[in-house]
């Protein structure tokens, strides 16, 4: 750096020379003497010109942004993991009130309001998947798994996890980031059991691997493929039966259409929450959450902050605060039940305000236009020469179409010309024979969306 950044104070020579003084060296190179010299970059660092002026800095970064093509100007039918969902603007509204933005977020040390809004979203997840213990968010969906599985563990004993062997590749690297290594004390076992051809777990091969050194089994209604398992309250009693935890995954809206999972006998719910009022984003947390029964052995699981309502001293005044604070990373460290790493507590914040002005009755409406419009749209690929969509089963959301012959990649390039972003290449995926693309419809879609959508695909196929 040949002078003085703009932004950085301790850029400017004179605060330089203040601190090496009281370092007692003179120079920086004394500082990084410890670093064994193969290990130092040897040759100059090619680094564009020094922006020296905010006007300069803004101009640059929209210069580097407008190079991506955006959900905002594409018609986009990508979903897999962050779907494409109309979030109202009370959602960005609350989140962004002053209230949340000057409480320090994640600690107890400061409280505007923030422990009863963390209050009401877990009163509402809660609400639900008809479950009544619910912890903060955790980072994703992913992380929500891994973090459940090991709570199974725990629980239980045991260290072996049962999954669907056709699940989202992301969501399944997280998952096994949790399970650790099999060189680790910690290892958990995962276990893949067969999906069949109606994309629902094959009950036989279920059967032949499940039994009682099984800590829990996990399955996902909605499907990674959009699928609806045909009996997730039978799964759950087998899992139960052998004395294994019923995890479930489920899209939260779903739940204004199809059963809670703690309705049918799942024992921890846990899902995504970026479906409930938090925009599509690359390189940050979208939100998963937890839930379980309000029993004290899984209450003690948790490695998530939790939210508690008492009475206090003034008769009739209710307070909001945390509660066993111990036994997460925040309270015990490196000893903590599980470490959560970074947190989106502020999208738990929108995820209630979302959840607020739904209502139940928002849901079903929201369940129901999801389920029409997926299955519209995919009756009308269906129908395109050279495209299939198994209609024989129910899916909400997403769909897998199947192409005869053409590729995924170049169906999608040809989309993206004619500013629309095509489904999630799953070819070579498990559970998938021949080009397939995985493709997401929500509330957002419009019949002439889908229309579009179907025109371009004849073109392009």
């Amino acid at each position: 750096m040949t002078k003085a950044h703009p932004w950085m104070a301790n850029s400017v020579d004179d605060v330089k020379q203040e601190m090496m003084a009281a370092l007692g060296v003179n120079e920086i190179d004394t500082l990084f003497q410890q670093i064994p010299e193969d290990h130092l970059y040897g040759k100059p660092f090619d680094l564009p010109p020094q922006l020296d002026s905010e006007v300069a800095l803004s101009r640059h970064l929209t210069d580097v942004l407008s190079k991506n093509g955006t959900t905002a100007d594409n018609l986009c039918f990508l979903g897999a993991g962050a779907w494409p969902h109309h979030v109202p603007a009370i959602c960005d509204e609350v989140a962004g009130r002053y209230e949340w933005q000057t409480s320090v977020f994640g600690s107890p040390t400061s409280d505007h309001g923030r422990n009863q809004a963390w209050f009401e979203f877990c009163s509402q997840i809660g609400a639900l998947v008809e479950m009544d213990f619910v912890g903060l968010p955790v980072y994703s969906w992913g992380c929500a798994i891994g973090h459940a599985v090991r709570m199974a563990a725990r629980i239980t004993g045991r260290r072996k996890v049962l999954i669907p062997a056709v699940m989202d590749p992301e969501r399944l690297s997280v998952m096994r980031n949790y399970c650790e290594p099999p060189e680790m004390a910690r290892h958990i076992e995962i276990v893949a059991v067969a999906v069949g051809a109606d994309g629902c777990l094959d009950r036989a091969d279920l059967a032949a691997k499940l039994d009682d050194s099984v800590a829990a089994l996990y399955v996902e209604t909605p499907s990674y493929h959009g699928v609806i398992e045909a009996d997730p309250a039978g799964l759950c009693a087998a899992a139960r039966a052998v004395g294994a935890e019923a995890i479930v995954g489920v899209d939260p809206l779903s739940l204004g259409v199809l059963e809670a999972p703690g309705a049918y006998g799942a024992t921890i719910a846990l899902g995504p929450t970026q479906p409930l009022g938090v925009h599509m984003n690359a390189g940050g947390g979208v939100g998963g959450f937890i839930a379980s029964p309000d029993e004290e052995r899984y209450a003690r699981e948790y490695p998530t902050l939790n939210i508690t309502i008492a009475e206090t001293i003034a008769e009739g005044e209710l307070g909001f605060g945390l509660t066993l604070f111990h036994q997460s990373s925040y309270g015990m460290r490196d000893e903590g039940k599980d470490w959560t790493g970074n947190s989106v507590y502020l999208w738990a914040l929108a995820n209630a305000a979302y959840m607020a002005a739904m209502g139940p009755a928002g849901f079903a409406e929201i369940g129901r236009l999801i389920l029409s419009r997926a299955r519209a749209a995919a009756e009308k690929i269906d129908a395109i020469p050279g495209c299939s969509v198994d209609l024989s089963q129910p899916f909400f959301k997403e769909f897998v179409v199947q192409f005869d012959s053409a590729d995924v990649d170049s169906v999608n390039a040809k989309l993206r010309e004619r500013g629309i972003f095509g489904g999630k290449d799953i070819t070579g995926e498990p559970g998938i024979d021949g080009p397939a693309a995985l493709y997401c419809v929500t509330e957002v879609h419009t019949e002439d969306d889908i229309d579009r959508l179907v025109a371009a695909l004849k073109e392009c196929i």
